[in-house]
């Protein structure tokens, strides 16, 4: 980090779905101050989600000044801007940069038709993979676009520009017509190998690139504040913005999963393993997702289990209410009563599996339909005995992503654990024993816009790069290693784990049917 009397600020900017996170961070990487503005989702049809790009505007525009005030800092102090944001979103403009209709978001499930459409037309879900590393899912934002060609063509003829959530919000900031490589990625439009927009793929789709922003390097400097912008926020013309992160690139850099060898969990609702590459690896299946990293020149892949702490919460709701009644009487958390419980059973739950397929599955096996399952009950299983094999079977289901990766060439020595499944002690043990890794905690879980917040401290030069910024800002607090007896354990029942899914498919499908 460079010397200097003058305090430099830097914000980062979270475009989630519920709500826009702003932090403000010292040069030093010290937090200063954060709030969040939130605003509605909205679901016109089934399988549908939008949102209105205005109220992510708005709620910048009041959060801002608010942090700042927090903070106790002079606008004429925030040096830049880092931008991150929820990934694969669309939003569509026209020649005069109004909003031609509203957003459709990563979570919408309308394109399944157009997916195969994509497929067909890059000549095979191989030859796709081969192009943009990744298959077609209904997320992504290229099936939105070819959705909006077929289903709504005349507000298809007037978009002149499809930007991903963040990157409207910076061209309201800056004018520029702006993404970077970690976002692109999950359009399924960019070429991950060279960096840069595929045009055999855009070709094949007969889409212009035109419609597609100019690409940048996440640590870059897209623009300036327009004068308009700089007056709205508190803030001056000399700020700039960087190009940023998606939400998940940008949450592992705040996590410093930004060398080889390290790999972060996140344990909320969904399960999400992210780990870094200096190689572009990608898996010709196309089981896990292989995107740019917001380190320049690096990649990252990433595996996705939908109910994660999601399927604990599910059984708290379902069968365990009595217990949670007991635990708000008595001022304690549900969880750590359940944990307890789980605690004083033996490994492997005495036979009983957890099929973690409560929404259906993303990675490896991309199923809409699969179901969750408990598989091996007998009457000596108890609430104890099935909440241990819900948390063996989250962790089951994202080893099979992290055996992707190892089987990649991917080195996995260290694993840092977040979200709410981290702060449990018993579900860290489980993840080293059953990942077969070290598991780490870190001093501090600000997500996304910590990470961005340091990018755009690395484009002001208060740090050489990336790894120096995270280097001096990232603390482990603690660690714990495996347990041999346990791994040993886990490694025997993981392939019957593993069968499991196979056996079940088909019925998943024909249960889906019925």
């Amino acid at each position: 980090m460079k010397g200097g009397l003058s305090m430099s600020v830097y914000l980062g900017i979270d475009v989630g779905t519920s709500g826009t996170k702003v932090l403000a961070i010292r040069e030093d990487g010290t937090i200063l101050a954060s709030g969040v503005g939130e605003y509605p989702c909205y679901a016109p049809k089934p399988l549908w989600s939008e949102q209105n790009p205005d109220d992510w505007f708005r709620a910048v525009v009041e959060t801002v000044p608010d942090v700042l005030a927090k903070a106790g800092v002079a606008g004429a102090d925030v040096k830049g801007i880092g931008l991150s944001g929820q990934m694969h979103g669309s939003v569509f403009l026209d020649k005069d940069d109004k909003v031609v209709r509203p957003a459709i978001l990563w979570n919408d499930q309308r394109t399944a038709k157009e997916c195969a459409e994509i497929e067909a037309a890059a000549g095979g879900r191989e030859k796709l993979i081969e192009m943009v590393a990744n298959p077609a899912m209904s997320g992504f934002t290229a099936p939105k676009i070819v959705w909006l060609r077929n289903n709504e063509p005349e507000n298809f003829d007037r978009v002149a520009k499809v930007l991903l959530p963040k990157d409207e919000i910076r061209r309201r900031l800056t004018g520029d017509y702006a993404t970077e490589v970690s976002d692109a990625s999950g359009t399924l439009l960019l070429d991950v190998a060279g960096r840069k927009w595929s045009k055999p793929l855009l070709a094949a789709l007969q889409l212009d690139e035109s419609l597609l922003p100019t690409v940048y390097e996440s640590e870059d400097i897209t623009g300036k504040l327009t004068p308009e912008a700089a007056e709205a926020l508190g803030l001056t013309t000399d700020c700039f913005v960087v190009g940023g992160a998606g939400d998940c690139a940008a949450g592992a850099v705040g996590n410093g999963i930004v060398r080889p060898g390290v790999l972060s969990t996140s344990l909320g609702t969904s399960g999400v393993v992210f780990v870094h590459s200096d190689e572009l690896k990608f898996d010709k299946l196309g089981r896990v997702h292989t995107f740019c990293h917001a380190v320049r020149g690096k990649w990252h892949m990433m595996g996705v289990t939908l109910s994660a702490a999601g399927s604990l919460q599910w059984f708290r709701n379902a069968l365990c209410m009595e217990l949670h009644e007991k635990a708000k009487a008595e001022g304690v958390d549900v969880y750590d009563l359940l944990t307890a419980e789980a605690a004083k059973t033996p490994v492997g739950a005495d036979g009983l599996f957890f099929l973690p397929y409560l929404s259906g599955e993303r990675t490896p096996h991309a199923d809409p339909n699969a179901r969750g399952c408990f598989v091996g009950l007998t009457l000596a299983h108890d609430r104890g005995r099935m909440t241990r094999s819900i948390l063996e079977g989250v962790c089951y289901s994202l080893r099979e992503s992290i055996d992707i990766f190892r089987s990649l060439g991917v080195p996995i020595d260290e694993i840092r654990a977040s979200g709410g499944g981290a702060k449990s002690p018993f579900w860290r043990q489980i993840q080293a024993d059953v990942f077969g890794a070290n598991v780490t905690t870190l001093s501090s879980e600000e997500g996304p816009a910590f990470g961005v917040a340091l990018l755009a401290a690395v484009a002001g030069g208060e740090y050489a790069d990336v790894q120096e910024a995270c280097g001096a800002t990232i603390k482990r607090v603690s660690e714990v290693a495996p347990d041999a007896d346990a791994q040993k354990a886990y490694d025997a029942a993981f392939p019957v784990y593993q069968k499991l899914y196979q056996s079940l498919k088909a019925d998943f499908q024909q249960i889906a049917a019925l």
